[in-house]
């Protein structure tokens, strides 16, 4: 039986149904768009309230977004995911809520969106691999969700895995990785308000390529931090092993933040190509935490961050 929020109350009794999309309802709507041979974004919109936590800057098109990106278990071309990621079906959806917390579970997507209020948070994008990008992501925090199960005391982390459907997701029939794609975080990252769990973008659900149904964001460490389709969340006392730290730790640490005065072992992280710039467009210097040092440097007061790439 799936699991139930923290006092045994579900959202969906308190919220008339009326005020809130399921996703059903949302991909009913993209479902009529295809149909209709209506080119783009799907018509059904999340309804996003607009955020204070965004930036100012100029997002990058719906197009850079969804063809040029990392997302292993589709392959390892940037256009690999935008090609291969049709196949993945993305509902019904589970998320399983465990460890220590009061009301672990089995949680449907759509459990975990009734009652919530979606934001749009335009976020700078930084890739470990020097390449930015500009997102108008939709979701709420990561925070709000962590609440309504209940976070016990002994809780210091939280460990996220993606789903392994090789069938769906081809790349994971390759041992580029040790699936599942496993990421984590410090339970003070993972609650802070720039932490979000995203769950579209231009207002529009989120692409399969792009991690739909539900993935983490967290926009002031590198990218690979923030796990797409995500199957898992475990909140823990230990730090969790973490994907690319299993696979080599000397080139990605726990931490990641972006830091453009620690080079990766490879290249350096001192300045960064906006997707979109065209093919001769100038580097522009990367900023520290990616531009969110005034909101998230003393989460790291006492740290040494050159030991924590």
């Amino acid at each position: 039986m799936a699991g139930r929020w923290k006092n045994d109350l579900n959202w969906s009794d308190v919220t008339p149904k009326s005020a809130y999309l399921t996703r059903r309802q949302i991909m009913a709507g993209a479902g009529a768009a295809a149909i209709g041979g209506i080119a783009g974004p799907a018509l059904a919109k999340l309804g996003a309230v607009p955020s204070a936590y965004s930036t100012d800057a100029e997002p990058n098109s719906w197009e850079d977004i969804t063809s040029y990106n990392n997302f292993y278990e589709f392959g390892t071309g940037k256009d690999d995911p935008a090609k291969y990621a049709d196949k993945l079906t993305t509902d019904p959806w589970t998320v399983t809520i465990d460890g220590l917390v009061d009301a672990p579970g089995d949680y449907s997507f759509d459990d975990i969106m009734a009652g919530l209020t979606l934001e749009e948070r335009i976020y700078r994008f930084r890739c470990v691999e020097a390449w930015s990008m500009v997102i108008p992501w939709v979701g709420f925090e990561l925070k709000d969700l962590l609440d309504r199960v209940g976070v016990q005391p002994d809780a210091k982390y939280v460990a996220f895995e993606t789903l392994v459907r090789p069938d769906e997701m081809p790349g994971q029939r390759f041992g580029v990785l040790d699936w599942p794609y496993r990421e984590g975080l410090r339970l003070d990252e993972a609650m802070h308000p720039l932490t979000i769990m995203a769950t579209g973008l231009y207002d529009e659900p989120m692409p399969n390529q792009n991690g739909a149904p539900i993935r983490l964001v967290v926009p002031w460490k590198y990218g690979f931090k923030s796990i797409k389709s995500i199957v898992r969340i475990s909140l823990t006392a230990e730090e969790p092993p973490t994907s690319w730290n299993m696979s080599n730790a000397r080139e990605y640490g726990f931490y990641s933040n972006v830091n453009p005065n620690v080079d990766h072992p490879r290249w350096s992280q001192a300045t960064e190509r906006k997707v979109g710039g065209g093919l001769f467009a100038r580097r522009i210097p990367t900023l520290m935490f990616n531009g969110y040092e005034a909101e998230v440097a003393s989460l790291y007061d006492g740290m040494d961050l050159a030991e924590f790439y």
